[in-house]
């Protein structure tokens, strides 16, 4: 059961991953273009916002 759920959210984080580069390539490599120009402490930040902003999400819902 419990392994279950982790490959769900591993199969729908996969989907969102992929939602950007489907849709728009071209827009997709401009983001990603910029974040190589960012400093490391400024990409280490955003992705704690996204950890903090995951682990409040299944706060809520669990």
């Amino acid at each position: 059961m419990q392994g279950d759920a982790w490959l769900l959210a591993l199969g729908l984080m996969l989907v969102f991953e992929g939602l950007m580069p489907f849709v728009s390539p071209k827009a997709w490599r401009n983001v990603v273009s910029q974040i190589a120009q960012l400093r490391d402490g400024q990409i280490r930040f955003f992705g704690l916002l996204g950890i903090l902003a995951g682990l409040a999400l299944l706060w809520l819902v669990g």
